[in-house]
């Protein structure tokens, strides 16, 4: 196909489709997202399920009942023991990926460097994922908040679900303030059964709640992938000059602030901040992904899931 009919093409495209830009799809059809935990979901594929099964994995054994399958008596253990046992084996299984994507009014900051607000570069990494797992057989689903859940779509497998999610996050818009650590408790509640959750949020919020939160993910024994999506600006703090400063969720709508005095400050804080996020996701094995709005969308998907290890 000549680049001319590539453009008509994506021209000819639902708007909320254009979230998945070329070079985004480029790199998506030569990756792939293996589970590190056992998922459980409806169609056999790539990923270990926690259900037993016919599949090539030997699980254990158990006492033989009638009307099982006498294929799967173990007659080794029955010579040496005097027991009818079968044996069981895991299943493989489609993953069930939830995506949840924090929309709060912080996530419409843009630096000065970077042609995405960090609710844009968010929305367009949500959707190449949910491309990325549909494209292998899995299922994505979609959950929006700010101080409350805005969207939920169920996890399903089916072609039709990336251009729902599309037009989901094409409708959003970051807007009141955040509660991400009380809203996530209900986000691990609401999925139905174990699964990958996927966090896209700048994790504004007392620390304390969401190390408390991502706790619960890992009660529902969820695989939890983070990826902490900040500006450059709010990393290095580089302002000089006294300036006004928006607070994008308070009741204050202007912050009048000497950048020079506090960015010690703020800098200290912010460290403590992600060392406490890098501590607990160690501890309950999920993944901390840092990510900056300046590096390109392409760059940051491949270093990560090129680097992911089932």
């Amino acid at each position: 196909m000549s680049e001319g009919s590539q453009v008509d093409e994506r021209l000819k495209m639902p708007e909320c489709m254009r979230l998945l830009t070329p070079e985004v799809m480029a790199v998506m059809k030569r990756l792939e997202w293996l589970a590190r935990r056992r998922m459980q979901g409806t169609l056999s594929g790539r990923h270990t399920s926690p259900d037993k099964g016919v599949s090539v994995e030997f699980a254990e054994h158990r006492e033989y009942t009638p009307g099982d399958d006498t294929k799967n008596l173990d007659w080794r253990v029955m010579a040496k023991s005097d027991r009818n046992v079968v044996k069981q084996f895991i299943q493989e299984t489609n993953l069930r990926a939830t995506i949840v994507l924090d929309v709060s009014g912080s996530m419409s900051f843009k630096g000065e460097h970077s042609d995405k607000s960090k609710f844009e570069y968010g929305s367009e990494l949500a959707a190449a994922l949910a491309y990325l797992f549909v494209k292998q057989g899995d299922a994505a689903g979609l959950v929006t908040f700010d101080h409350e859940i805005r969207h939920l779509m169920r996890a399903e497998s089916r072609p039709s679900q990336v251009r729902r999610i599309c037009e989901i996050l094409y409708q959003s818009e970051p807007g009141e303030e955040t509660g991400v650590g009380e809203v996530l408790h209900e986000v691990a509640e609401r999925i139905p059964t174990r699964g990958l959750v996927i966090l896209i949020s700048d994790l504004f919020d007392e620390p304390q709640k969401i190390v408390e939160s991502l706790h619960h993910f890992n009660f529902r024994q969820h695989d939890l992938v983070v990826f902490h999506l900040l500006a450059e600006e709010e990393l290095s703090f580089p302002f000089q000059k006294f300036q006004r400063f928006k607070d994008l969720e308070g009741v204050e709508k202007m912050l009048r602030i000497d950048p020079q005095a506090v960015r010690a400050a703020y800098l200290d804080k912010l460290r403590e901040f992600i060392a406490s996020i890098e501590a607990v996701c160690g501890n309950i094995r999920a993944d901390y992904v840092p990510v900056t709005t300046e590096i390109a969308l392409p760059e940051t998907l491949t270093r990560y899931l090129g680097s992911r290890k089932p």
